[in-house]
C-alpha cells in the first residue's frame, strides 16, 4: 500500500480530508522521528512499540567473494508488536502472504 493509499484510508475512517489526514500523518511521522532522535521510544498500547537499539560490530563474509569485512556497530529502529495487532493479524482470514 502507498502512502497515498493510506492516507485515503485514514481520510474515510476519521471523516478528514486527504490533505489534512496526509498532514496528521506526517506530523505522527515527524514526531515519532524526533521522540526515537532523542533516545527515547513510543509506545502505542495494543499496537507496539518503536524503540532505538545498538546493534554491535562483527565480522560479515562478503558471498560473491567469500571475503570477511567489519561491519560497525550501529544504531537501528525496532518494532515490538504489541497484543491486539498481533492477534488481529494471526486471525487475520483475507491477509495475503508473501
Amino acid at each position: 500500500m502507498t502512502k497515498a493509499e493510506f492516507v485515503g484510508l485514514v481520510a474515510a475512517k476519521a471523516s478528514l480530508t486527504k490533505k489534512d489526514a496526509e498532514a496528521a500523518l506526517d506530523g505522527v511521522l515527524e514526531t515519532i522521528s524526533e521522540v526515537l532522535t532523542k533516545g527515547d521510544s513510543v509506545t502505542f498500547v495494543g499496537f507496539g512499540t518503536f524503540s532505538i537499539s545498538e546493534r554491535a560490530a562483527r565480522t560479515a563474509k562478503v558471498p560473491s567473494t567469500g571475503k570477511e569485512v567489519k561491519v560497525p556497530a550501529k544504531k537501528v529502529v525496532k518494532f515490538k508488536v504489541g497484543k491486539n495487532l498481533k492477534d488481529a493479524v494471526a486471525s487475520c482470514k483475507t491477509c495475503k502472504k508473501k
